[in-house]
């Protein structure tokens, strides 16, 4: 897990070049006025999701096999559980359709506060669990760019 604002996205570019791909998507859009819904960067290989929606109290921790997250702060700010894969039994089994398999904990949870402006990269070992209140329930507006792996 990489977390850190988006003015430092070039750091990040040697990762991977649809790691680089999606940050610099991030970067040329104008994401505020930009309308929820799913937009292509290259195909299934690397696409973004645009999120208008509520935190919430609690949720499962979730992850991918076949693409890396990387979540960004449009608006608001959220908390994000974050933990290795190995700490997760999955409640949920793996669905390859969307790439997605839930997961409850089996320690003590961490979180992350997400601001405007930062990024979290997920790998498939970061179980993550998004869109938790930090102190109340907000909306939030937020870009998942997935990396195809």
């Amino acid at each position: 897990m990489i977390k850190d604002r988006l003015d430092n996205a070039k750091i990040y570019y040697t990762l991977s070049e649809n790691i680089k791909l999606g940050l610099n998507w991030l970067k040329e859009q104008d994401l505020k006025n930009l309308p929820d819904g799913r937009y292509e960067i290259t195909g299934t290989n690397n696409y973004v999701s645009i999120q208008t929606y509520q935190t919430k109290e609690d949720a499962n921790y979730e992850s991918h096999k076949k693409y890396i997250d990387i979540q960004y702060m449009i608006d608001g700010v959220e908390r994000i559980g974050v933990t290795d894969l190995s700490n997760c039994k999955s409640c949920i089994n793996y669905d390859s359709e969307k790439d997605l398999e839930f997961f409850e904990i089996n320690c003590e949870e961490e979180y992350i506060t997400l601001k405007n402006g930062e990024f979290l990269i997920l790998y498939p070992h970061d179980a993550h669990k998004p869109a938790i209140s930090k102190n109340e329930i907000t909306t939030v507006k937020k870009a998942v760019v997935k990396v195809a792996i």
